[in-house]
């Protein structure tokens, strides 16, 4: 009998879970269908956009490939166009490097003002590695070293010196250069002093820093030098008696000169 009323009982149960989903069912059944559908979509878009992007990184690597190719084979005018293709139009990782490949021939040909634009461009460019974007920072900021003043010069590298920057060094190099050439020797100590502690750092980088360091130094001893006494100036001597002025001899007027 027991089980007779268990058995009443579980089919009482699934009829009561039955009606409960029949009615959840017809009250939800929009939402649920709703809800299915924008993960088909998602997952379709998702796979559609993935589809995209291996399809233009495969044709942006193509491109560029092809343009590296003309210009292995010289043809510089071709290759040009071509790399300027991909950095407006490129995957933002090929564009990249294009715009690495067109800055260093416009800095070959002396093209200075089009390249730190083509650099400044790359570490503007969203999408691009970080790596790439810091690198350009750094060219820019040294191919301006010459014309722009210290300001601008902290302001393109200050972000490149934060601890663990991938071109720390030479950051704080490039600082310490444009600081000592505008006569900011706290701020060119500030920047240059870490280097020479600094067992990472290349030998050669170190000596640059101690010849800019030797040169802070002697020219803050010198500002301090008291100007050297100008010496008295020397008695005037007397003028000397002028001497008579030499005459030819003169004939004797005795007659004698006529006396043979």
């Amino acid at each position: 009998m027991a089980d007779n009323n268990d058995s009443l009982l579980r089919e009482v149960e699934e009829e009561l879970r039955r009606e409960q989903m029949h009615k959840i069912w017809k009250r939800y059944n929009g939402l649920i269908l709703g809800g299915a559908v924008l993960i088909v979509l998602a997952v379709a878009g998702y796979k559609m956009l993935e589809h995209h992007r291996i399809t233009a990184a495969e044709t942006g690597g193509a491109e560029f490939a092809a343009a590296e190719n003309l210009s292995d084979q010289k043809k510089k005018d071709e290759a040009d166009k071509a790399f300027k293709a991909i950095a407006d139009n490129g995957p933002a990782g090929y564009a990249a490097l294009a715009k690495l490949q067109l800055a260093g021939a416009q800095v070959k040909e002396g093209k200075t003002a089009d390249a730190v634009a083509t650099y400044d461009s790359l570490a503007k460019q969203t999408g691009a590695d970080d790596l790439l974007k810091s690198f350009a920072q750094l060219q820019a900021a040294s191919l301006r070293m010459a014309d722009a003043d210290y300001d601008e010069i902290q302001n393109r590298l200050t972000p490149l010196v934060a601890e663990g920057a991938p071109f720390q060094n030479s950051a704080r190099e490039l600082l310490g250069v444009a600081a000592y050439k505008a006569k900011k020797f706290d701020d060119a100590r500030k920047y240059l002093e870490p280097l020479l502690v600094d067992p990472n750092v290349p030998g050669d980088t170190q000596e640059r820093v101690k010849v800019i360091m030797s040169g802070i130094a002697g020219t803050e001893v010198a500002a301090k030098e008291p100007p050297a006494a100008t010496p008295p100036a020397a008695a005037a001597e007397p003028a000397k008696p002028a001497e008579p002025p030499k005459t030819e001899a003169q004939p004797a007027t005795d007659g004698t000169a006529d006396k043979k």
